[in-house]
């Protein structure tokens, strides 16, 4: 028992270690190269450091040199190095569960670094963008954007009833007046929709919708009640068109990847104990 439960512990230290020395090798050679632009103690902020992080803030280059953009993300990256040297200090990063986040957060990092190169590789030529152009023209030629009047409410365990009661109510008046009456926050004003924004079959029912229909639709942790009207056409055309079909494309490339990791790994997965009936195919039971 004694040798199961230390060589985990062992792991993870000899990990903690390790990822502690990537990050002084980085830090030391960054600031041999001078390419360093704040230092925190003896924690280092680098242009790459920096450049990073307008990445991940989407961060035009054309703004990257604005000072107010500058003294905004460079800020809250000297915090992050300020809270970073404190909790080193304090051997947070030998903790187990802490260690154990770090780990868990490079996995997903790597897993998403492999799907989107492999996604990347298949990039589809002109033919497959123009193609699938062609097979969704509500998101292309056939965009419109729908003018309408919305009641948008969060969605909690009594909102989630109070839809399901009120699914096929025609007027937003009466749902108004029903979410007054249940006590439930809501807002009502007038709101656009695109429809190259709306699942198909979804903005199919728009599409054949009539004078009194009411929709509703969940975004995040609220919920709309909402009426078409009025629409406006607003095609999408030309190397615009192009780039967004790129993106969509690479969007569901990556789905298409993660469902084919998904089925590689359960042929792999060799679970043990109760596991193996939990994760069985189907629902886990028998009869």
């Amino acid at each position: 028992m004694s040798i199961k439960i230390v060589r985990p512990a062992v792991l993870l230290a000899c990990c903690a270690i390790a990822l502690a020395g990537c990050g002084k090798k980085s830090d030391q050679a960054a600031a041999s190269k001078g390419q360093v632009v704040a230092r925190v103690g003896d924690e280092v902020v680098t242009i790459q450091d920096l450049e990073n992080e307008f990445r991940w803030a989407n961060v035009t280059p054309d703004k990257q040199k604005e000072p107010e953009i500058v003294k905004r993300v460079l800020g809250e990256l000297v915090v992050r190095k300020y809270l970073l040297r404190q909790a080193m200090a304090a051997k947070l990063d030998r903790e187990p569960g802490v260690l154990l986040d770090l780990l868990r957060s490079r996995e997903q990092i790597l897993e998403n670094a492999y799907l989107q190169r492999t996604a990347a590789a298949k990039a589809p030529g002109k033919a497959d963008i123009d193609r699938y152009i062609a097979n969704n023209p509500a998101k292309f030629a056939g965009r419109k954007l729908l003018s309408v009047e919305q009641i948008a409410f969060p969605i909690g365990p009594s909102a989630q009833s109070f839809v399901e009661a009120n699914k096929d109510t025609k007027s937003l008046d009466e749902i108004d007046q029903k979410l007054t009456a249940a006590g439930i926050p809501h807002g009502r004003q007038m709101g656009a929709l695109n429809s190259g924004d709306l699942p198909p079959e979804f903005y199919g029912l728009i599409e054949a919708k009539k004078a009194d229909d009411v929709f509703f639709v969940r975004s995040g942790q609220n919920g709309m009640f909402f009426k078409v009207k009025g629409e406006e056409r607003r095609p999408l055309e030309g190397e615009a068109a192009a780039n967004l079909a790129r993106q969509l494309m690479r969007a569901d490339a990556v789905k298409a990847e993660m469902g084919i990791a998904a089925y590689s790994a359960n042929l792999e997965a060799k679970y043990e104990g109760d596991y193996a009936k939990i994760m069985q195919p189907g629902d886990g039971k028998k009869n």
